[in-house]
């Protein structure tokens, strides 16, 4: 695995200039530096938990718990046999389990054998899984064996886990583990066709769930785990739990149903969640009653709908519905704005300020020129949380993950692309993308990523992939010219779905004679979607 330098000696620092009262509006929301346990890794903490809290339930699956005792003794065999498999600093290895309590001790037994985990969707496409494995540079995939993973995997062995695969030790091998190693690496869209590693270090995890300012994380939490392993929400989902001598309450290994979320909430005592926008606004409209028992409702991805919102906050009522923002080159979560009475339905809903130990800072420029409140400049985070850049891609992370000087003091800062700016009262408000990068029901999408395989397809002339909102449900669209007749919307998504994870693939994709432009020449996303309207009649543009 080669881990991007995050040292970058030679990276030039540059001073940030700045007015005095936008100076004083950063100094007001960045005052976040709380006591953690900085020089502790991900297994420390999960130990620490495990020697004081043996008995207490860590992961609860319909009828099936384990103990902290017991997720710890399968976690410890499992990292012996990794070190027999030659696992240590620095090797990374994939998971491809569903959703289970096999899952989480695959995981941990590989942070304690001092590697890497690189999660897989069992439900991804082959070429998906083979590039992913292949571009982590996994030593070995842990799943549930067989040829079929092998082949889907080449270049790497196989290593089959399970409840009765390997014995339980009361000891880990006790490989030193240090909090500024890679601790997991999250693949997110990429414009040029292929996904992009996040390296994330144990001590951004640490830091993302200790001592929260967004809600309750200790020995009572009983936390949801429902989204796929490979989103970095369950980094939170996951970690926030066994870091805190909580619950981990694990979903089905099915895809989400609103009523059987409720279920899952209610018989594993849920009482805080994190979900994604498109998920939340789904249960405040069809199942708000799956959440009356959930103290804080956590939720996140995209931009919010301030009528769900409005309806939910007079649902729970105030104190229990919290906006967070962050993407995964900051561990998840960067701000969080606890959402205490129904928005204005005219102004968008701020996202809050910075969580503990985390910075952001709305520069202008070439991140070089600090924005006084209410200028619109680009989200830029600091702190303990940035990732350690892109896997492999050096020009990338350094473009992305860059020094600058601030108030007097050097900030290692990641531009997040996002457009924002700051209320008067110190709120930060974001204002969408300076790219075509987009959130479709709270995965990153990089639009172009789409569009180039789009491209390979022989049958397509040229394409333009957009994301149409209807009242905050978002879905992606596709437009093709065809190059050939007897081309299909049908084969099209097929060709897709060959290649790019099921949240990737457009819900339409619409044959089109020619492509409307804009005065300035550039497709006219409006128009076509205009034309492809729902109540649209023709099938065809021209």
């Amino acid at each position: 695995m080669t881990v991007p330098d995050t040292t970058v000696p030679d990276a030039p620092v540059r001073a940030v200039t700045c007015s005095a009262a936008a100076l004083a509006a950063h100094r007001l929301i960045n005052g976040t530096a709380r006591p953690y346990p900085r020089d502790a890794n991900v297994p420390e903490r999960f130990e620490f938990w495990a020697a004081r809290r043996p008995d207490a339930p860590a992961i609860v699956q319909g009828e099936q718990v384990l103990t902290y005792r017991e997720l710890d003794r399968r976690a410890n065999g499992l990292a012996h046999r990794l070190r027999a498999e030659g696992v240590a600093a620095g090797v990374t290895v994939a998971v491809c389990i569903p959703r289970s309590p096999e899952m989480l001790v695959a995981l941990l037994g590989i942070l304690k054998a001092g590697g890497t985990y690189v999660p897989l969707d069992p439900a991804w496409p082959d070429e998906r899984l083979r590039t992913v494995v292949a571009d982590g540079g996994c030593l070995l995939v842990l799943g549930p064996g067989g040829p079929d993973l092998a082949a889907r995997s080449p270049g790497a062995r196989v290593l089959a886990v399970g409840p009765d695969t390997t014995p339980g030790r009361d000891t880990g091998p006790g490989y030193p583990v240090d909090p500024t190693g890679i601790a997991c690496i999250n693949f997110t869209s990429g414009s040029t066709g292929r996904p992009k590693g996040v390296p994330i270090f144990h001590r951004g995890i640490v830091r993302l769930v200790h001592a929260a300012s967004y809600g309750t994380l200790d020995e009572h939490s009983r936390v949801l785990q429902v989204t796929p392993v490979t989103f970095d929400i369950a980094t939170w989902e996951i970690w926030g739990a066994l870091l805190n001598g909580g619950t981990s309450v694990l979903y089905p290994a099915e895809f989400p149903r609103l009523s059987k979320i409720g279920e899952v909430i209610k018989h594993g005592g849920v009482n805080i969640l994190l979900l994604t926008t498109a998920l939340f606004n789904s249960i405040v409209d069809e199942a708000p009653e799956a959440l009356e028992t959930v103290t804080t409702i956590t939720t996140g991805g995209e931009a919010h709908s301030p009528r769900h919102m409005a309806k939910a906050v007079r649902t729970y009522g105030p104190g229990r519905v919290v906006n967070l923002y962050g993407p995964t080159e900051c561990t998840c979560i960067a701000t969080s704005y606890p959402v205490d009475e129904p928005p204005d339905p005219d102004t968008p809903l701020p996202i809050g300020r910075p969580i503990q130990n985390t910075r952001v800072y709305v520069l202008a420029g070439d991140a070089d020129r600090l924005c006084a409140p209410g200028e619109t400049g680009e989200l830029c985070l600091a702190g303990d949380g940035l990732a350690a850049g892109y896997l492999g891609m050096p020009e990338l992370t350094a473009k992305t993950f860059v020094h600058r000087e601030i108030d007097g003091v050097p900030e290692r800062l990641y531009r997040s692309g996002d457009r924002g700016r700051l209320l008067p009262g110190g709120d930060l408000v974001f204002e969408g993308r300076w790219d075509d990068q987009v959130k479709v029901n709270g995965f990153r999408i990089e639009l172009g990523e789409i569009t180039h395989h789009l491209s390979t397809h022989p049958q397509v002339k040229r394409s333009y992939v957009t994301v149409r909102d209807n009242r905050g449900d978002k879905s992606l669209v596709a437009f093709v010219v065809p190059s050939a007749t007897g081309a299909s919307a049908e084969r099209l998504r097929e060709h897709l779905a060959a290649q790019l994870p099921r949240y990737m693939v457009p819900a339409q994709i619409h044959l089109c004679d020619t492509f409307p432009l804009t005065p300035n020449g550039k497709i006219d996303g409006r128009a076509l979607l205009a034309a492809f309207a729902p109540s649209a009649t023709s099938g065809v543009f021209s």
